[in-house]
């Protein structure tokens, strides 16, 4: 839904290895601090106020760089690329405040807007004129000798991948209690609409549009008949059992890692609670694939009515 009050407080995430991030966030910073609007930053980005940095302490509050850092915050403001915005949405989603990114990474596609609209980006997040989009997520259990022993979650995906490069790793996988094949693989994709542009599309996977609700199941370089990416319904649980002499490391979203021993087995099914997005643009998402990827689209001619 549409925000109908003024922006009173706001997180920002900044790739602090990026100097144009660095040097963007300065600009960011005058102009909400113009606005009357308070600053927030977590412990990870806490050189951002140090004295040679473009903030001063009177401006910012630091917080714990944790899963209540956006309590109480009206959006996140993220200036990087798509890993920011993953490390943005890890601070974010038990609180709900939406993610509003600026690209200041490559391709950026889970960003809303690049570095030359920052201004209107800037004005609107004062203004708190943006709609809420929910992205779908995941939500992923290792258990051993079946009782849980590792429980985390996902916006893109997670990944099951061989431990030693020379060796394949067997898995079994099911979908809603039920045998679908047996791989012997590099490892598995578990992919939401979101991470379909991520490492399942790398995989061969195809593109979601992010409004459909859907799970892909992507198998990475399976020596196997049937080994194609499949698009399973959002209520499914999706069951990856490890053979016994197998190891692997799962990976969500590319940064919380664990190690998975043989006879393990992995369930994913989707997690009750979305990862929101800040939007004041409503271009449909054919555009920013084109936009993203630079696809060619060069001598469209548009719909045609149905008289000609």
């Amino acid at each position: 839904m549409t925000q109908g009050q003024v922006t009173r407080r706001v997180l920002l995430v900044v790739n602090t290895h990026s100097a144009e991030a660095r040097t963007v966030v300065a600009s960011v910073v005058s102009s909400l601090v113009d606005a009357g609007v308070e600053i927030v930053l977590t412990e990870e980005d806490a050189d951002l106020v140090a004295p040679e940095g473009p903030l001063t302490a009177e401006w910012v509050t630091v917080r714990p760089a944790d899963e209540g850092a956006a309590d109480d915050v009206d959006v996140v403001v993220v200036l990087g690329g798509d890993g920011t915005v993953l490390r943005a949405a890890e601070r974010a989603r038990d609180s709900g405040a939406p993610l509003f990114g600026v690209n200041l990474g490559h391709v950026g596609f889970l960003a809303e807007a690049e570095p030359e609209s920052l201004r209107d980006v800037v004005a609107a997040i004062v203004a708190g004129r943006w709609v809420t989009e929910e992205r779908m997520t995941l939500d992923i259990q290792v258990l051993s000798g079946g009782v849980v022993s590792h429980r985390t979650w996902a916006l893109n995906e997670v990944a099951i991948e061989k431990r030693a490069r020379a060796r394949m790793i067997d898995v079994m996988v099911e979908v809603d209690g039920r045998p679908l094949s047996r791989w012997g693989c590099d490892g598995v994709v578990c992919a939401t609409p979101t991470g379909s542009t991520a490492y399942a599309f790398s995989a061969g996977g195809p593109v979601v549009w992010p409004e459909v609700s859907a799970m892909l199941v992507v198998p990475l370089s399976a020596h196997a008949l049937f080994a194609r990416p499949m698009v399973v319904s959002p209520t499914s649980i999706v069951a990856i059992d490890l053979d016994q002499g197998s190891s692997a490391v799962l990976s969500a979203d590319g940064r919380r890692n664990v190690d998975v021993a043989g006879a393990s087995r992995i369930e994913v099914r989707q997690n009750p609670r979305p990862v929101r997005f800040a939007r004041i643009s409503q271009a449909p998402f054919t555009d920013r694939l084109v936009a993203k990827f630079d696809l060619p689209v060069a001598g469209w001619r548009g719909r045609r009515s149905e008289a000609q």
